[in-house]
């Protein structure tokens, strides 16, 4: 299998304990799942990850994409990934989800 172009991570609250906290995972439930098929729909190469949590719990749910290390912000509905997804297949972040 090769090595996908992109990788595309999701908070998904999970501390050290185990126990999940801020407020990606009450935000995100099924997100992994869509982005999954939208990268499909779209023919994306990207690998589509949940992640440990990453530490940006005031402007969570986060998604980035790397290697751009693009780090979004308030990813809280399939509009705003369908957003981002587009930006990523535009070449340019989104702006308004772009956390600085």
């Amino acid at each position: 299998m090769a090595i996908p172009q992109r990788m595309i991570i999701c908070c998904q609250s999970f501390r050290a304990a185990g126990e999940p906290k801020g407020i990606c995972h009450k935000q995100t439930d099924g997100f992994l799942q869509y982005i999954e098929e939208e990268i499909l729909d779209r023919g994306m190469d990207a690998l589509v990850v949940g992640s440990t949590c990453l530490k940006q719990c005031e402007s969570g749910p986060m998604m980035v994409i790397q290697p751009e290390n693009w780090w979004f912000k308030g990813v809280n509905s399939e509009e705003a990934i369908d957003t981002i997804l587009d930006g990523l297949e535009d070449g340019e972040p989104a702006a308004e989800y772009l956390a600085s």
